[in-house]
Order: C-alpha cells, then structure tokens, then sequence
C-alpha cells in the first residue's frame, strides 16, 4: 500500500486510512455533538457526520485501484450524508473524485493538487459560504499539502506532520466565526475533519487493519446531549433531497434553495446531487423543484422538536406515531407528538407525506400523474434513530401505529423498540393500533391527553388497548377508479361498478383488515349507511368523539360533521384531508368518519 522505496499509495490504504478516519468520528460523534453551536445549535453534528461516514463503511469494499476507491467513497458519501457539515464532507469528496487522475496508484504532489483542486467545489456548493468553519479547516490543510509536495515526497510524514496546521486552524474557528465567540468552542464541523485526519494518522503510525474491522449490521445511536441551545429557531426544518438528471443548473437550484431558507448547500453534480436547507415549508420547496429532477430520496428533521426533546419537554413519556395519523398540526405540535412520515413515491419521485407533499399537493398529483403512487414502509433504522434519541432524553416512549394488515411500519418500529429498551433499559411499547387514519388520530390524542394527565406507562398502555377495540373508520368512496387503479377491485368489476354508478364503503376489521362494508348508489346513500350503522353498533354507548376526513370534499365534510353534531352533540376534533394511505384508494372526493366509543 505504502512503502518509502515508492511513495505512493493505492486503493487499498486509501480504502483502510478512510476507515480509520471515520471511526474515530464515530467513537467522538457525542463530543462533536456537544459543541454544536453553528448554523443551528440543535446538537446534532456529530450524528450527522457519523451516518455520512456509516455510508461509506456499509456500502464500499477494499479495491486496488486508488481512482476506484475515491470515486466508490465519493459516490456513497454523498447518498449518506446528512445535515450541514456531512452534506459539505461529502461534497469534497465528490471534489476529490472528479480532480483525481484516472490512476491505480497517486503520489504526494497528485494527492495534494487533487485536494486543491477540490476547494472550489465546496465553496460553490454552499450559497453563503463562512470562514471559521470546515471550510477553512479543508482549505488550511490544502495549502499546507501544495506546500509539502515538491520538498517531501513522503506521503506518511507529510500527513502526520499536518495536524499542527489542522490544530492551529480549528482553534481559531473560535476567533474567526460570530457564532462561537461567546460559546468558546471550536466549529463542531471543523473539528469533525480534524479527527478524521487524526484517525489516518494513527492508522499510518500503527498499520493495524485487524483493529478497523467494522461489522456491517453495527448501528449509531443517534443521542444528542442536554446542552442543545434554546435561541428561536428560524427555520425550523433540516430538509435534505437526492436529485437525479437536473434539468436546472446548479446556481439556479441555488436560487431555489435560498429563497425558501437558509445553509444552503448543493452536493455533486447534474447527473446526482445533494441538496440541504434549512427551510419553514419543505412541501413547498418540493412542489416548486417537481420539475427540476428526479428526487429520489427526502430526508427532514423537525430541529424544533428536536429543540424540544433536548431542553423543553413538557412530560417524561415520549409518544410517537406515523404518519397515518390524521390529526392537525396544532395538536401534534402541542403534545409534542414525533410523527414519523411514511414513504410516497408517484413514479421514481419520492416524497415523505404531510412533510414534502401536503394532502392538497398530494391529491392533484393523484389525478395529474400518469402512474398510480405507492406507499412504503418507514424501516427499521428511522425508528432506531428516533428511539435512541428519545430514549436519551425520556423516561419511556409509547408508539402507536397504523393496522400491521397495511403496512411493515409497525414491525420495523416493534423491531426498534426492542433493541433501545434493552440497550438504554426503558420502557418502549409499540402499539398496532390495528386502524389508521382518523381512528389512528383518536388513539393518539386520548394517550396523549393520558400522557398529560400524568398517568403511568402501564395503565396508559393498558388504556391503549382497550380503546382499539372500540375505535372505527367508515370511508364512503365516490369514485371507484382509484381502487380499480389501485389494484383494490379488479378491471372488469370495476368497470361494470363504476357503470352502475355504484359508491362503496370501506371499513377496518377487528384484526385491522380493510372490508367492503356495503355499496350503494350515491355517496349520500352510502354517508346514510354509514350513520344508521353507527347508530346501531354504538346503541348503549357514548361517543368519546370522532374526526371527520375528506379528499378535496370540503362539502361533504360539513355535511357529514353536521350530521354527526346532531347524532353526538359534539364537535368534532378535527376535520382534515384523509391520509394518502386510505387516499390512494378512496380516491378524490372521499368522506370518511372515525370515531372512538367510551369504554
């Protein structure tokens, strides 16, 4: 790999000397998090450099070939990264690729006019670039590289004796940016960089490949620390895309980026990139770049929420849900309920519901685009990060999901909830609510209220229980294309139903089955079905309350809250579009009714 006699270096050290820079990010992902203070002091840099750096550990392999290796860490850095400081990494790593000679083996002076030659990169990727940070570290690091490189040529002393310059430069983040003057710490993301190039140094120093060994199902526990800044959060989610085929050119995607917020960073190229903002409305921002590519992966981080776990948490039980959900902001936002947005795809273009395509958005897509969308499940690592973090902070979490007969959300969460109980030692119950929806919203408000109330783990989850079972949905479909469409109800049923001019209802079963209720020839004759049925089922019981759901049917919505007023005597909790998860099959014009009965 390296040797004095040729000094040079392939594939192979580059492949372990990445390694061992990245482990020593992760053994110091909670330390980088501590001194998070810049763009946003929500802790969570180290968290970020570490799964960008997780990337590149799971999903490359040893070559020989050094122009392989970089462009194979290259590629993978820049899928996995996440946040400000992980997006900019894995930018100078594309900088690095595309600046690398087409070699099996470089030499010091290729080496360091590659890194040269990616600083431009960097710096065109960020909108606002600032001094003091990363940035400035990379570029001190360069120049002392272009130095080195005619006067040594040892490859092994020019990058151990680089950590003085690296050293030098990161403690001076502290004089040269605002932000960190009163804090006194150095730049989280600087100092990130610092120790990955500490780690190469030990790697070189001791040549021990046995000690880099990394297990491919090993997993970061995303915990922050309690010292996560209390200032107003301006904007308040971290929002990352994958753009493939940019039909725009960088700056104009730029443009984009920076009118909708702020750390704006643009990762790679036209062909693939990676974009990051911190911006107030990310269904926004992805209606207006539908056009400028294919997104093929979203990520968004509530760094309010995030505020709030850390340093505002108004109760010591965490509750968290899905998407499925349906309930208003307002309530969600008050019971700090984590809301984890299930996957939508219409064709290759990816989006997370309720976070980067709001119902409205989602059901003019339903009718415009030409391929029928799809639900996925959210995997096991999203709940695997979310409960660490929570479990970091509460004393349990309670998690309740929508029917495990609709989706593998609950079990990817169920899988999560065993391995962070065991780990932290806390109480983690997840709950297939066996509905979702409106019924699934119910749930959740009642335990929340539950939450508040003061009660305990146990009889909250015991409470949980018994309300499944008294929890109902009804969703009255007008339209029967989209279950055709769907693969719901076949072609030539379908066809002859919809001549017919037939209106089915929808319902949920004890074991949370979706079943054909009944049909009918209008959707006011099938609304009418639906209120004698409940009538009949809830005779002897009250009404704890109900929530009304529609797909762009606001009319319909009235009418059936005004119905359901004169039946209960109560408002309703909410009236909201219907989840995608139902819409995707009821369809346009839907009027759905949940509804939970007291025990």
């Amino acid at each position: 790999m390296y040797t004095a006699a040729a000094p040079h270096i392939n594939g192979k050290f580059l492949y372990y000397a990445f390694i061992a820079g990245g482990k020593e990010i992760l053994r110091n992902q909670t330390e980088i998090n501590r001194i998070n203070v810049f763009p946003v002091s929500d802790n969570d840099t180290g968290t970020n450099l570490a799964s960008t750096i997780r990337s590149v550990i799971d999903n490359i392999r040893p070559h020989k070939s050094y122009k392989t290796t970089v462009n194979n860490i290259a590629d993978a850095a820049l899928i996995g990264a996440r946040g400000n400081s992980g997006v900019i990494f894995a930018q100078f790593l594309h900088g690095l690729s595309r600046e690398t000679q087409n070699k099996p083996v470089i030499t010091l002076p290729e080496f360091a006019e590659s890194v040269r030659r990616s600083i431009p990169y960097i710096y065109e990727a960020i909108a606002n670039p600032v001094e003091g940070t990363m940035l400035t570290v990379i570029r001190d690091w360069s120049d002392f590289l272009i130095a080195k490189k005619e006067a040594i040529h040892d490859f092994k002393k020019v990058i151990i004796e680089s950590i003085e310059v690296l050293e030098k430069s990161l403690a001076e983040t502290t004089v040269k940016l605002k932000a960190l003057n009163k804090s006194g710490f150095v730049d989280a993301g600087a100092k990130g960089f610092v120790l990955f190039i500490k780690g190469i140094i030990n790697f070189i120093i001791n040549r021990n490949v046995r000690n880099l060994v990394v297990a491919p199902e090993e997993t970061i526990s995303l915990v922050h620390t309690e010292e996560t800044g209390t200032e107003e959060i301006t904007h308040r989610y971290c929002t990352e895309a994958i753009i493939k085929n940019l039909k725009i050119s960088i700056p104009e995607l730029q443009g984009i980026l920076n009118s909708n917020g702020d750390s704006v960073v643009v990762a790679g190229s036209g062909a693939i990139c990676r974009i990051h903002v911190h911006a107030n409305h990310p269904a926004e921002l992805f209606h207006q770049l539908n056009d400028a590519g294919t997104i093929t992966y979203q990520k968004v981080d509530d760094m309010v929420r995030q505020q709030e776990v850390a340093y505002k948490r108004k109760w010591n039980i965490a509750l968290v849900t899905d998407s499925t959900c349906d309930l208003p902001r307002e309530i969600i936002d008050h019971y700090q309920v984590h809301m984890v947005p299930i996957n939508l795809n219409f064709g290759d273009s990816h989006y997370l519901d309720k976070v980067t395509i709001n119902p409205d958005q989602f059901y003019d897509l339903l009718d415009k685009h030409p391929e029928s969308p799809k639900t996925s499940q959210i995997n096991e690592q999203v709940f695997t990060n979310l409960f660490s973090h929570l479990a970091s902070h509460y004393d349990a979490i309670i998690a309740i999901h929508l029917s495990n007969q609709f989706s593998g959300t609950y079990a990817n969460s169920a899988k999560a909830g065993k391995r962070i109980s065991k780990e932290f030692n806390k109480q983690v119950h997840v709950i297939d609510s066996k509905n979702l929806s409106g019924s699934l919203g119910l749930l959740v408000l009642r335990t929340a209220q539950r939450i508040e109330a003061g009660e305990t783990v146990d009889s909250i989850v015991k409470s949980v229980q018994d309300d499944i079972v008294q929890s109902k949905i009804y969703v009255s479909v007008r339209d029967l294309k989209y279950l055709i469409r769907g693969g719901r109800v076949s072609k030539p049923k379908g066809i002859v139903a919809r001549a017919l001019g037939l209106n089915p209802v929808i319902s949920v079963d004890e074991n949370g089955k979706s079943v054909l209720f009944g049909k009918t020839f209008s959707q006011e004759a099938s609304l009418n079905k639906i209120f004698r049925h409940i009538k009949k089922t809830g005779a002897g019981k009250s009404v704890w309350n109900y929530i009304i759901m529609h797909a762009h049917n606001p009319e319909g919505a009235e009418k059936a809250e005004a119905k359901m007023f004169e039946m209960t005597g109560l408002r309703a909790v909410s009236t909201v579009n219907i989840s995608p998860a139902i819409g995707i099959h009821a369809g346009n014009g839907a009027v759905a009714i949940s509804l939970l009965f007291n025990n």
